[in-house]
């Protein structure tokens, strides 16, 4: 395995990390990768490493993706949930935390629905800590992920044009993976209701795109996001059927362009409101191989921040 480092010791955010950290973690994940490929696909890297996944927001996708990729590793890994917990019971953050480095933990994921309880952590406790999604503030490792599909598919992230439609608001996806694309030369729009795009996305050196049809004749690819229903505590949205008719990618819409686009999408996909399944499942769709990209991404994280240890 090739020898990088980063320049963090923590994965808290894409805006902490250099466009050299996010090339080192690609050229890591493609050796990865390679190894996912065989018919043995673990590796002793994290041997005698314990790694605490703790979730205090419910998650499949990221959750499965991060453990799996810690067994590749060879990592001891403990796994905690919130519900049933003694967080139930007013156990603050904190306190629980300690309580599982008392068990000797090296590394911690952690996924929370307070934006800064990453960070919170990485000031108090001496583990190195992996942000995996905190509130509607980032998700790094899925716009690392995103980054990646795109670099393996395209070749380049330099100078591509990549849309990203849907709950700008609402998606620490989204605010991650426009961090990342900047930071790597792509031209980035975002397209949705006007009442779901952030005023202040503009600072972050993106465009706005009304139209989705032009966007998509824009760009070379476009990342789906769906509407977070569980983060809105107002209606954004006259109603799903109305959202989709604007700003649902269907196939008569893909059709039309006189090219092939690459769809993206974070998950969980709901079919018929943000994309339909004709599109969702079609070869120009890749949301499969993020799937796939995100193991071999999160590994690389993993060995890279364990090698800073």
């Amino acid at each position: 395995m090739s020898e990088f480092r980063l320049s963090v010791r923590h994965l808290l955010g894409i805006k902490d990390l250099t466009e050299a950290d996010l090339h080192a973690i690609f050229r890591t994940t493609r050796e990865f990768a390679g190894i996912l490929e065989r018919p043995i696909k673990k590796v002793p890297s994290l041997r005698d490493f314990t790694v605490a996944n703790l979730f205090f927001e419910n998650s499949t996708r990221t959750r499965i993706s991060f453990e799996l990729a810690e067994k590749r590793l060879s990592a001891d890994v403990i796994n905690f949930s919130a519900s049933g917990s003694s967080v139930s019971k007013g156990e603050t953050l904190l306190d629980t935390v300690n309580n599982i480095l008392a068990m000797k933990v090296d590394l911690v994921v952690i996924r929370h629905a307070c934006p800064g309880a990453p960070h919170l952590l990485s000031r108090h406790i001496a583990a190195q800590i992996i942000n995996a999604g905190d509130g509607a503030h980032e998700h790094p490792t899925q716009a690392l992920l995103d980054c990646y599909t795109l670099l393996k598919h395209l070749g380049r992230i330099d100078g591509i044009r990549v849309g990203i439609v849907g709950d700008i608001r609402h998606s620490r996806v989204a605010l991650s993976n426009i961090l990342a694309l900047k930071k790597l030369g792509a031209e980035v729009r975002v397209c949705g209701p006007p009442t779901l795009i952030p005023s202040t996305v503009t600072t972050l050196g993106v465009t706005v795109e009304p139209s989705l049809d032009r966007l998509l004749a824009w760009a070379d690819a476009v990342n789906v996001l769906r509407i977070q229903l569980e983060r809105q505590n107002i209606k954004y949205i006259p109603s799903l059927r109305e959202y989709a008719r604007h700003y649902g990618i269907d196939r008569d819409r893909i059709q039309k362009l006189d090219k092939q686009i690459l769809i993206l999408h974070p998950g969980p996909m709901n079919r018929g409101v943000e994309i339909t399944s004709e599109v969702a499942d079609s070869k120009q769709a890749v949301i499969l191989d993020q799937v796939l990209n995100g193991v071999a991404v999160r590994m690389a994280v993993l060995y890279l921040l364990a090698g800073r240890s």
